[in-house]
């Protein structure tokens, strides 16, 4: 086939998942399989090589990250029941004051709490920040939902264990610890230029109380004061959880809910256990994946500590500690919970990561990166500027950071190798390509709308314009990176 031909094929490939799911609302990955077939059979692979092709292109990013993802989830989710999160938040309040906190608590979201799948982490901080912004003073919520939106969405691209920095990693065949190590590069002034970017168009009008802020959601609770229902980590009352017996969640001297008995006595007993002492497994684990990747890079030869290092047997031991921790802390029942909770959250990423690593296998073997090669073989710059469009263009169609990131990054990872690009940079362009235009087609978007207390017209600013301000600042960062590694 002529490299036109496989240009305009691979285009239709990926154009025709993009209308399937956007107009046709068919599920991403049923789209991308059709998309993987198609292109496959007008490759001229034939069924036999286009069905083996798909399979091994999932199983290849399975055995890569499947284990990583699945461990990292389970981890969060324990963390969640522990109600570890709540008690972060309120340390950072304490120890940082509210002025602050927009930064401080940015930075704990989208670095040390990404194990925790995104939409529980969003449901279980936002109330919290919502009732902190007037703490902060004029603009507080305005400021706290950017950068909530901020910090959540570049962690999941950027930091390890977020989902789509190990389906990326995976991809592209890049060490977890250098993902680790350049990720939390990258992902930390990201996120603390884009607040203080963002601040500063708020400060200069670009917020406007009346009409960009809109709390009729939580009108009543915030009315009455109340804190969120608590059971050490369950859905809080604003995301329609239960609330305890009598219907209303009363507070205590501490500000959480004692309404039910069982509900005090659980925060009680989580409250033994030091904050640091909870996040310990978790913590070691990634200090274990960045010496692995220390010691590689200074070709040091310690084979107990590299077998420490690999990213599987780190998390493994994070996971195993921060059972027996959370066992201790709220008993092995409510930790079985989690888990369960852990591995339903865990199918879904698998598969769809999975789908796209097909996608991706499909794009290679038609022999994309040979031409894509020689069209960049003068520059590095340009393959990672192209990638971030490319992953921009499909999360504005698709509304999905994790979906356009590894698509994206699977239609140019075969020219990494042939132009001597490092795949960490293409992995980290398409993360900051596809946070582009957070809007109404993601699910992230309505959740920071309404547990904020935002009108639509405040979210198209802080979530919208806000994540959109960090993709653009994190490829900035990212371009003279390229010409210092």
């Amino acid at each position: 086939m002529s490299d036109i031909a496989v240009l305009i094929n691979t285009a239709v490939a990926v154009l025709a998942a993009v209308v399937l799911i956007v107009r046709f609302k068919v599920n991403p990955v049923i789209a991308l399989v059709i998309g993987s077939i198609y292109l496959g059979l007008a490759a001229g692979f034939g069924v036999e090589k286009t069905v083996k092709t798909i399979t091994s292109g999932f199983g290849e990013i399975m055995v890569d990250v499947g284990l990583l993802i699945a461990f990292g989830v389970l981890m969060g989710s324990i963390l969640n029941q522990t109600g570890a999160i709540r008690r972060l938040v309120e340390h950072l309040l304490n120890t940082f004051g509210p002025k602050r906190l927009p930064y401080t608590m940015g930075l704990a979201i989208g670095t040390l709490l990404q194990s925790i799948f995104l939409d529980v982490l969003l449901v279980i901080s936002a109330p919290l920040a919502r009732k902190l912004a007037p703490r902060i003073g004029r603009l507080g919520t305005a400021r706290m939902a950017t950068a909530m939106a901020i910090a959540l969405e570049c962690g999941i691209v950027f930091t390890v264990p977020g989902v789509a920095s190990l389906a990326l990693a995976g991809l592209l065949n890049v060490p977890l610890g250098k993902m680790l190590l350049f990720g939390l590069l990258l992902v930390v002034p990201t996120i603390i230029i884009s607040i203080a970017i963002m601040t500063f168009l708020f400060r200069r009008g670009f917020w406007n109380e009346a009409k960009d802020e809109d709390h009729t959601f939580v009108e009543e609770e915030d009315r009455e004061g109340e804190e969120e229902a608590y059971d050490g980590g369950a859905t809080p009352a604003s995301s329609a959880g239960p609330r305890p017996a009598g219907g209303k969640a009363a507070a205590n001297g501490t500000g959480l809910a004692a309404g039910n008995g069982t509900v005090a006595v659980a925060e009680r007993e989580t409250k033994q256990f030091p904050l640091l002492l909870l996040f310990a497994p978790l913590l070691t684990s990634l200090l274990l994946i960045g010496a692995g990747a220390i010691l590689q890079i200074l070709k040091i030869e310690a084979e107990w500590m590299q077998l420490l290092g690999e990213p599987v047997i780190a998390l493994l031991i994070g996971l195993i500690g921060t059972c027996l921790v959370a066992r201790s802390a709220v008993g092995q029942k409510r930790v079985e919970q989690a888990i369960t909770v852990g591995f339903k959250e865990s199918g879904q990423i698998l598969i769809l990561t999975g789908v796209g690593g097909s996608l991706a296998a499909t794009v290679a073997a038609a022999g994309l990166g040979d031409i894509l090669g020689g069209f960049f073989s003068a520059s590095t710059v340009a393959p990672l500027l192209v990638v971030w469009a490319i992953a921009a263009v499909l999360h504005i169609a698709v509304g999905s950071v994790t979906l356009s990131a590894i698509t994206a990054a699977g239609l140019l990872a075969p020219i990494a190798p042939a132009i001597g690009l490092d795949p960490v940079l293409l992995a980290l362009a398409a993360g900051a390509g596809s946070l582009f235009m957070v809007h109404v087609t993601s699910n992230t978007f309505w959740l920071l709308q309404s547990l904020l207390g935002q009108s639509v017209r405040g979210a198209l600013k802080s979530v919208t314009v806000g994540v959109s301000v960090a993709s653009v600042v994190a490829i900035l960062l990212i371009l003279p990176m390229s010409l210092l590694f």
